[in-house]
């Protein structure tokens, strides 16, 4: 006879079904929830320069965007396990639609609630929709290793194939068809919306243990104590900061050092390469950490290779004479696209690789506090470089980038010491108490 959970017999064969359609269900409105927010990623600096904004201008719309992911950010975790998982994901499905609509727009005022909107969105993204699917999964009792496979493909649809179509897509509707920049804004709203009918139509309701709705400073002094307590998790969130903070800015810069005379470049078409080599990065995580290499190692080697990277805008600044106005990417730019393209792989790198360190250093009990804790500075880091964006020429910026990610190379190998210290410590006391006593 078949074991009970074989798909051969009838109640594997009743799991393995509903479970298909779980992942269907589930598969599908996430896919669209992430259309929605992959198809905006290309065009958003081009837009807003489109509408007569400079680059000081641009900037406070990205705080604004990183300031409110920063204060709802801690937040929206604990509302939506009060009020409802499927909840908090129509509710981000709306808040994001509203935010494409305000696009339109080219008065600042309205362009600022978009962005706005959109950060409170992103929080909502990156919280409810995992919580959403791993208490589903639970409920419905399926078996816990399936847990990990859903979470692999949803990272390599989500952030990875969907990422590369959706690049593409924005490319095609608004440079070959004519559309102009709002168009893949309006298509994430399409996008969007049918992610919340598939919500609404097949998805169940869940919510969280209320008793996890601690107030937040209660949970900042247990963040901060176990930071101050252990220099490892202290380690740890610096690296995390400095790196994320980095590529934020990257995220706001890569525009306009592609195009500083106003180069006619395929913003969604470099998107997309964008996401391929982060893909590439993500790849060569999973081959080193199947290797079961040290993960504090090889990060520092990466760490450098992206700093190396981040400086070529300020080498071809030095080295290669402007372009024409108007034309195509110029020889620096090409240059610096291949750096950029280098760094998104370490950033494919960098996202597993920092899992695993915070699933190594990281206390359970305190997991979700402190990890909140760690984007904080995160966030402010990146909110005071943007608004002092005008303050300095682009070269700069980079090179500020570049020493932050050199400086996390180095909390990285101080980090590889004081993990190797701890180890070495704790096998000599294992291994003194395993010692008879002598006579």
């Amino acid at each position: 006879l078949p074991p009970p959970n074989s798909p051969r017999s009838e109640p594997g064969r009743r799991n393995a079904g509903s479970s298909l359609d779980f992942l269907m269900s589930e598969s599908c409105a996430g896919g669209g929830g992430a259309a929605g927010d992959w198809l905006q990623g290309p065009y958003v600096y081009y837009l807003y320069s489109q509408y007569g904004f400079d680059k000081g201008d641009i900037g406070r719309l990205f705080i604004a965007g990183f300031g409110s992911s920063m204060l709802f950010g801690t937040i929206v975790g604990s509302l939506a396990d009060k009020q409802g998982r499927k909840r908090a994901c129509i509710t981000y499905c709306i808040t994001y639609i509203l935010s494409c609509i305000t696009k339109h727009s080219p008065q600042y005022r309205i362009l600022m609630i978009g962005r706005v909107l959109g950060g409170i969105a992103t929080s909502l993204l990156f919280s409810a929709f995992e919580s959403w699917l791993v208490a589903e999964h639970n409920k419905r009792g399926f078996d816990p290793q399936w847990l990990s496979i859903t979470f692999s493909k949803a990272i390599f649809l989500g952030n990875g194939l969907v990422a590369i179509v959706a690049g593409l897509f924005a490319n095609l509707l608004a440079d070959n068809l004519g559309f102009g920049p709002v168009a893949p804004f309006d298509a994430a709203a399409c996008f969007l919306a049918i992610g919340m009918a598939i919500i609404l139509s097949s998805w169940g309701e869940n919510y969280g243990d209320a008793s996890e709705g601690k107030d937040l400073m209660a949970q900042f002094k247990v963040a901060a104590k176990a930071i101050a307590s252990d220099e490892k998790i202290a380690l740890l969130g610096a690296i995390q900061s400095l790196f994320e903070g980095s590529m934020y800015t990257f995220v706001f810069l890569w525009t306009p050092a592609l195009s500083p005379n106003e180069e006619d470049i395929p913003h969604g078409f470099i998107f997309a390469t964008f996401m391929l080599s982060s893909m590439l990065g993500s790849s060569i995580a999973s081959r080193l950490l199947a290797r079961k290499m040290k993960v504090e190692g090889y990060m520092q080697i990466v760490f450098s290779i992206s700093a190396f990277t981040l400086f070529l805008p300020v080498v071809t600044n030095f080295i290669v004479p402007p372009s024409e106005k108007g034309g195509s990417i110029s020889f620096g730019g090409c240059v610096q696209l291949l750096g950029f393209c280098i760094f998104e792989s370490c950033v494919g790198i960098f996202w597993p690789s920092i899992m695993k360190m915070r699933s190594q250093y990281i206390p359970e009990e305190a997991r979700s506090t402190i990890m909140n804790f760690f984007r904080i500075p995160l966030n402010l880091f990146v909110c005071v470089v943007l608004y002092n964006v005008n303050a300095f020429p682009i070269a700069v910026m980079f090179g500020m980038c570049s020493i932050f990610l050199f400086i996390a190379a180095i909390l990285q190998r101080r980090l590889m010491s004081v993990s190797d210290l701890h180890r070495s410590t704790k096998a000599a006391e294992m291994t003194a108490e395993d010692e008879p006593l002598n006579p």
